[in-house]
């Protein structure tokens, strides 16, 4: 697959938890089982899906996709709500000409108030929201699309 389009799909914290954290939130699929079904649809693609709780890792991974022009799926999780560090990362993303498509499994506007605010949307190339699992094979349609 050395030809293959390189994606990262980097997600934040408590996504380590997902099939058993709010499942009627967040569904009941695992990470993995979401990678896999990544992997199956878009075979043609070299994703690399990667999960953290720590932001300095989040963050060393966006630097990274920069550094390998790489295109980023990011579900930032809680750090969606206030970290300007990573907004500042995925604005070096996008500044790159690389797409960053900002997605989440659950609609954050339907959800508590504070959750209504994403630092990261501003420097996002688009937001995908609300799809459960399927919002990442949205986003992959789009970096695909893209490239």
């Amino acid at each position: 697959m050395a030809d293959a389009l390189r994606v990262f799909v980097l997600n934040g914290p408590n996504l380590d938890r997902l099939g058993t954290r709010q499942p009627e939130v967040y569904g009941t699929m695992t990470l993995a089982d979401i990678e896999g079904m990544l992997a199956e649809h878009h075979a043609d693609l070299a994703i690399e899906v990667r999960q953290s709780n720590d932001e300095a890792t989040l963050i060393a991974w966006l630097h990274e996709a920069v550094d390998a022009r790489v295109p980023v799926i990011l579900n930032p999780a809680a750090f969606t709500h206030y970290s300007y560090a990573l907004r500042d990362a995925a604005t070096l993303v996008t500044e790159a000409g690389l797409t960053l498509i900002e997605v989440h499994l659950s609609n954050p506007h339907a959800r508590e108030e504070f959750r209504h605010t994403s630092v990261i949307s501003g420097v996002a190339t688009g937001v995908i929201a609300g799809f459960g699992a399927h919002s990442y094979l949205l986003a992959l349609d789009e970096v695909r699309r893209r490239a």
